[in-house]
């Protein structure tokens, strides 16, 4: 009997072969915050997908140079429920979508949606501080809210950056630390709190990974669920938000390079928060 192939975006067995004992393998470690029973149930809903996922893809595809080029193999890191992989199906149109996860019962609903669209989606439970793929086999990065619920965000990055072929695209979508310390966040979901950033100091952590950023590539939408008071002063007593460089940004959006710099080289950068520009916009 011919043994299955290993597909080329995983990693193979290194230390063992035919004939060999298969060591087991390490206990996972929990390398993030769970979330609520309310945030597993929220996370699962068309409003998050209609208001939340769908609106910073499509910011995400605004901001790319080629939006309509090919990416052969992304990944969905932390594709929880699944619901971003139809979408990322028909945003990118690639040969493989893999949605990885290491929560097993909300990745059994990832599973079922992956299902629907076929064999080039597949499903994978693993921790996004250790990617079980191959050095260079992913075309583009997906994360969307995300990075917020990891608690060693710094090798959970140099990971990003090793399995992203040359020039490959990280999608980065997260809240701020104004948005998660809210009270409205604080009281219905759960975070690791040590280690929430700004706007600056996310994009300070980008670059110092080995992420080229653009001008153009960077976008702190202001959007109504965003903010302390859930945009009633807007709606209701018609009085606008602050402007840019006026108020904390909560959210960030941006489209990332891998740049040819190796992440050790470049590790021991000071990632210190720069002051963002006079319009507001995080200095570059």
């Amino acid at each position: 009997m011919r043994a299955e192939a290993v597909p080329p975006f995983l990693v193979g067995d290194r230390e063992t072969g035919p004939g060999r004992q298969h060591p087991t393998p390490p206990p996972p470690i929990r390398e993030f915050v769970p979330e609520t029973r309310f945030g597993l149930w929220f996370l699962n809903t068309q409003t998050w997908s209609d208001r939340v996922l769908k609106v910073a893809l499509d910011d995400l595809r605004r901001m790319m140079e080629h939006p309509e080029a090919h990416y052969p193999v992304v990944l969905d890191v932390g594709c929880g429920h699944g619901r971003s992989l139809p979408l990322l199906m028909d945003a990118f149109r690639p040969e493989r979508l893999i949605g990885l996860d290491c929560e097993r019962n909300v990745l059994a609903n990832a599973r079922s949606r992956a299902a629907k669209i076929g064999r080039t989606v597949t499903p994978m439970l693993g921790n996004c501080s250790r990617l079980p793929l191959r050095d260079g086999s992913v075309d583009l990065i997906f994360c969307h809210q995300t990075f917020h619920h990891l608690v060693d965000q710094e090798q959970s990055l140099r990971e990003f950056w090793r399995v992203l072929r040359p020039s490959g695209l990280l999608l980065f979508a997260e809240s701020t630390r104004a948005y998660i310390e809210s009270w409205t966040i604080r009281l219905l979901f759960r975070h690791p709190m040590q280690v929430q950033r700004s706007a600056e100091t996310y994009l300070a952590m980008l670059r110092g990974h080995g992420f080229v950023i653009a001008p153009n590539a960077i976008s702190c939408p202001y959007l109504w669920w965003s903010r302390a008071d859930l945009g009633v002063a807007e709606r209701l007593l018609r009085i606008p938000p602050r402007r840019p460089g006026q108020r904390e940004e909560t959210l960030l959006n941006v489209v990332a390079m891998k740049g040819e710099a190796h992440w050790p080289d470049v590790i021991g950068v000071q990632l210190t928060g720069a002051q963002p520009l006079a319009d507001g916009t995080p200095a570059l």
